[in-house]
C-alpha cells in the first residue's frame, strides 16, 4: 500500500522518475528522493530523480518510456518538452513469466440469465441491428416507441435498443471491411444479452441481409427476424411492422428469471479511456487484480487496443502460454505498423491531448500502464477484431485504441461486461453489455461521481491497497452481472456507442 506522507509515488527502485501526488512548486524538497523541485509539476506528472543526459533512456515501471531529447536536471518536470520516443530492442522472452493458474474452490457465483441453448446473459435486451446507414432511422424509429413507460409492464426486459452505424454500402463486398462489419453484426446477433434480435435493411445495399446471414451462419427463427424497407413498403410501414414485432417478442423476453451461475461465465472487456499519469498506478493495476481473481474463478478477460500496448507487447509475450499465441500477438503488431505506414500515420502519435494533459508523454508510457489492466495471468489466446472468444482466461483481441470501436469488437466477441478505467472523465456506455467506470484519482471521482462506478483514487491516497481495490472491483463485477445497474445504464448510454471498425475504402 502507498503511504499518505510522500508528495510523490515511486513505482520501482530503478525508475528515473517519480509521479507527483499533488501540484509541486519550486523549492519543494522531496525527502524520500533527496531532490528539490525545480519549476512547477502538475499532479500525475513526472519528476526526474537524477540528472539525465541527452539520448539517455528514461525508465518508469522499470521499463523504458522514452529518451531525453535535452539535458534533464534532478527535480525537473519530465514531459513533452524534454522526453521523446526512440528505438530500442524488446526482449519478448516468450512464456518466461507464464505460470499455472491456481483455480478458486469453491467458485464464486452471480445471478445470471441462462438461455435455452445454455448461453449465460448479464442483461436482457431486444436488439435492432441495421445492415446499412440507410436503415438507421427506421431502426431508431422502432426502438423509440419503447422508451419510458412503454416497458413498465415488462420489468424483466432491460430495454429495446437500436444499434446502427454509418457503413454498409459503397464498399467492396469481398473486402476486409465488409467481412469485419458482418462479423461484428453477427456477433451482436448471437449475443446472449439479447433475448431476440431483428435485422433491418434497406434492400439494395452492398451489405445484403442474405450475405450477412451466410457469412455468419445465422438462421431466422423466433429469436432472429429480418426484413427490409423496400420490401415492407417504405419507412412508415416498416416502423409499424417493427413495432408490432417487438410487442410480440416482449412477452417471451419478459419470462426470463435469474439464477445462480458460476463466475466463470463472465467475459469482461477491458478498456481505458481519458487516461492520466495515475492510470498505471491505481485503476489499471487494481482492475488487473480483479482480472486475476476472475481468471482464478475460470472467467475470461479481453485485453484490446493494440496501438495502446505498442512498445509494451513484450510484457504480454512473456506471459503467453505458447509460441503460437505469442506469434499471433506479434503478427498483429506488425500488421498495425504496415497499416499506419500505408495511411501516412505513426504508431507513436498517441497519447491524446487529454492524456498528455494528465501526465502521459509517450505511447510507451501509456502502453505500460494500459497493460496493467490485464493483471498477471497467462495470455491464452489472440483473436482478430470481433472474432468469437472461446478460451477461458486472458485473451487479446486486436482492435484500434478508439474506445467505442474497441469495445464494440469485444462485445461482438462475446463480452457480457465492460470495465473502463479513466483518469480524465470518460462518459461511456455499451448496450447490451453493462459498462463499469473506474476513476484513477479521487479528484475525478468528486467531480464526476455521476458517471463513475468506483473510485480507485483511494490507492493513490494511500488508504487502500491494489489487492483490496481488486477485490472491490471483482465483487462489483459480480453484482453488475447479477443485474445491478451501472451509472451509464441509468443515464441511458449504449445505443450511440455502437461503432464497428471501418477499415477499407469508401467507394
Amino acid at each position: 500500500m502507498l503511504t499518505k506522507t510522500s508528495f510523490t509515488i515511486r513505482l520501482h527502485p530503478a525508475d528515473d522518475v517519480v509521479i507527483a501526488r499533488q501540484q509541486l512548486v519550486s523549492s519543494t524538497v522531496l525527502l524520500d528522493e533527496k531532490v528539490t523541485i525545480f519549476g512547477l509539476i502538475p499532479p500525475g506528472h513526472k519528476v526526474a530523480t537524477r540528472a539525465i543526459a541527452v539520448g539517455e533512456p528514461v525508465k518508469r515501471y522499470n521499463q523504458i518510456i522514452g529518451f531525453a531529447k535535452r539535458p534533464i536536471g534532478a527535480g525537473e518536470h519530465v514531459h513533452l518538452h524534454n522526453l521523446a520516443m526512440g528505438e530500442f530492442t524488446r526482449d519478448y522472452a516468450i512464456g518466461a513469466d507464464a505460470k499455472p493458474t491456481q483455480f478458486a474452490d469453491p467458485a464464486a457465483t452471480f445471478m445470471g440469465i441462462v438461455r435455452p441453448d445454455g448461453r449465460v446473459a448479464t442483461r436482457n435486451y431486444i436488439g435492432i441491428l441495421s445492415t446499412v446507414n440507410c436503415s438507421a432511422t427506421v431502426s431508431h424509429g422502432i426502438a423509440d416507441a419503447f422508451k419510458g413507460e412503454a416497458l413498465a409492464q415488462f420489468p424483466n426486459v432491460d430495454g429495446v435498443v437500436a444499434l446502427t452505424h454509418g457503413s454498409g454500402c459503397g464498399m467492396d463486398v469481398q473486402g476486409e471491411s465488409m467481412q469485419v462489419l458482418r462479423r461484428t453484426l453477427g456477433g451482436y446477433a448471437r449475443h446472449a444479452n439479447f433475448a431476440s434480435v431483428m435485422v433491418v435493411g434497406l434492400g439494395c445495399e452492398t451489405n445484403q441481409i442474405s450475405g450477412l446471414m451466410e457469412q455468419e451462419g445465422l438462421a431466422g427463427g423466433p429469436a432472429l427476424h429480418t426484413f427490409n424497407i423496400q420490401e415492407t413498403g417504405g419507412t412508415k410501414k416498416t416502423v409499424a411492422h417493427g413495432i408490432e414485432l417487438v410487442e410480440w417478442l416482449l412477452d417471451e423476453a419478459n419470462r426470463v428469471t435469474r439464477q445462480p451461475v458460476p463466475a466463470g461465465r463472465i467475459m469482461v472487456g477491458l478498456q481505458c479511456g481519458g487516461s492520466d499519469g495515475y492510470s498505471g498506478i491505481s485503476a489499471n493495476p487494481s482492475l488487473g487484480a480483479a482480472v486475476d481473481r476472475l481468471v482464478r474463478h475460470r472467467g475470461t478477460a479481453i485485453l484490446s487496443e493494440t496501438p495502446e500496448i505498442y512498445g509494451g507487447e513484450h510484457l504480454l509475450t512473456r506471459r503467453a502460454v505458447s509460441q503460437e499465441v505469442a506469434d499471433k500477438l506479434i503478427a498483429r503488431i506488425r500488421w498495425w505498423e504496415r497499416y499506419c505506414e500505408r495511411n501516412d500515420a505513426a504508431m507513436d502519435n498517441n497519447p491524446s491531448a487529454g492524456n498528455k494533459a494528465g501526465g502521459l508523454t509517450t505511447i510507451l508510457e501509456k502502453s505500460l500502464g494500459a497493460i496493467a489492466k490485464s493483471g498477471t495471468t497467462n495470455l491464452v489466446d489472440v483473436v482478430e477484431y470481433a472474432q468469437p472468444v472461446t478460451a477461458n482466461g486472458l485473451v487479446f483481441m486486436d482492435t484500434p485504441g478508439y474506445d467505442p470501436v474497441s469495445a464494440t469488437g469485444q462485445v461482438a466477441g462475446g463480452a457480457n461486461l465492460i470495465c473502463f478505467t479513466t483518469g480524465r472523465g470518460s462518459a461511456y456506455g455499451c448496450a447490451p453489455a453493462p459498462s463499469l467506470k473506474l476513476s484513477t484519482n479521487t479528484a475525478l471521482w468528486q467531480q464526476q461521481e455521476d458517471d463513475i462506478d468506483i473510485n480507485c483514487g483511494d490507492v493513490v491516497d494511500g488508504t487502500v491497497s491494489i489487492d483490496e481495490m481488486g477485490e472491490r472491483i471483482f465483487r462489483l463485477m459480480l453484482a453488475t452481472a447479477s443485474g445491478r445497474k451501472t451509472k451509464s445504464e441509468l443515464h441511458g448510454y449504449g445505443q450511440n456507442e455502437f461503432v464497428p471498425w471501418s477499415l477499407g475504402a469508401v467507394m
